[in-house]
């Protein structure tokens, strides 16, 4: 496929490109590494069978080439369904249907089974950004009546691609997440000492309560994942995934896979009772982010799920000196403990006029209640409110 001066070719998998050459679009000099569009996630995804045409997830990822050079890329799936995706159409494509159309296949340009926030537009640095993403644009909506599917979802990027797609004749769409955001915290304490005295009481209540019938916490990285540990981490991730999805995404070799080429990239928050590890969370870590994955139990204890996954990421991303962590999709919860709401944004090319006029309609009314509930969400945040110029003195 051409797209003005830029030739697009679709790769069934992501082993037919170089990981020097994918990564050097995905995380290129001067941006902030994101583990998840990293060609070392992608490719464990696919060789673990995690991701297949047969799980419903094909390879369809775009390059835009320029004087034989690849100078950009787009992660891209072809579906036949609207699991592990955690921006939902489900809805848009009960409507096609009853309407007599065909919704799936459909294309997703996203990380698989990963709701977090990153470039889906790859650019290789010194290429022009606005040139190699319309190539991307165009490449994607020249795929879609390649392979008869009725619509393109780039998901969970950043605000700036989102707004240039729009551009492009893609329908743009909000969502919110919780973000914890490190205002430079040198302890836990410190970012206690910033909450409501009530919230601050709580938070330390439940770490007390997480750990009271003899739990300890590890932080585990780099050479401490074994393959005994990924045993007992995939273990609870099995338990819980089970009831949570009725099936879990991951097979276990993924996490082989994954642990060995990116163990330094990876924090395994785990919990130990009598011996034995009990329950656990993974992380990953990326430039200025720990990103919040998933988690697991095969003991429940009061508090543990919040000590295992939002207190102990908090503590990592203050002693590595952090931006941020991303704790993952929905969870108001999350907001007594510290996570504000933050708007997260996905654009979509729908094919059929009326469809698209009928979901353009949805989504203008969808923004608006979105950026309502933010507001109503930060004006309930548990830090501490700023005094008055009166209240001071």
């Amino acid at each position: 496929m051409a797209a003005d001066s830029f030739t697009i070719r679709v790769l069934s998998s992501i082993g037919e490109v170089s990981a020097a050459t994918w990564d050097a679009c995905a995380n290129p000099p001067g941006l902030p590494f994101n583990p998840f569009i990293a060609h070392d996630f992608l490719l464990s995804l696919e060789e673990s069978a995690s991701v297949s045409p047969r799980g419903g997830w094909q390879p369809q990822h775009l390059t835009a080439e320029s004087d034989g050079e690849i100078v950009g890329a787009m992660p891209c799936y072809l579906k036949s369904h609207s699991r592990g995706e955690y921006v939902f159409d489900h809805g848009w494509a009960e409507a096609y249907e009853r309407a007599g159309g065909s919704y799936y296949p459909k294309l997703q340009a996203a990380v698989p089974f990963t709701p977090a926030a990153g470039r889906r537009l790859l650019v290789r640095a010194g290429a022009s950004d606005d040139a190699v993403r319309g190539a991307l644009a165009q490449g994607v909506m020249a795929l879609c009546e390649r392979r008869q599917a009725s619509s393109a979802h780039v998901t969970f990027m950043p605000e700036a691609e989102c707004r240039f797609l729009g551009s492009q004749g893609f329908l743009q769409r909000t969502d919110q997440q919780f973000h914890w955001e490190n205002a430079g915290y040198e302890t836990f304490e410190a970012f206690l000492g910033a909450l409501a005295s009530r919230k601050r009481k709580t938070i330390r209540r439940e770490r007390r309560e997480a750990t009271a019938s003899g739990v300890s916490i590890h932080w585990l990285t780099g050479s401490d994942l074994t393959e005994s540990i990924w045993d007992a981490f995939f273990a609870f991730y099995m338990e819980t995934g089970s009831r949570k999805w009725g099936r879990p995404y991951l097979t276990r070799s993924f996490y082989s896979l994954v642990g060995e080429r990116m163990r330094d990239r990876i924090l395994l928050v785990m919990a130990k009772r009598a011996g034995r590890w009990i329950a656990g969370a993974i992380n990953f870590i990326g430039a200025d982010t720990l990103f919040g994955r998933h988690w697991g139990a095969i003991e429940h204890h009061p508090f543990l799920h919040f000590e295992v996954c939002y207190y102990q990421a908090i503590a990592f991303a203050i002693e590595r000196g952090l931006a941020r962590v991303e704790a993952g999709a929905q969870g108001e919860h999350k907001l007594a403990r510290g996570y504000l709401p933050t708007t997260t944004y996905s654009a979509h090319f729908i094919g059929d006029p009326a469809l698209r006029r009928a979901i353009a309609d949805y989504l203008k009314r969808e923004r608006m209640y979105v950026a309502a509930a933010g507001e109503e969400l930060i004006a309930a945040a548990p830090f501490r409110k700023a005094l008055t110029t009166e209240e001071a003195s």
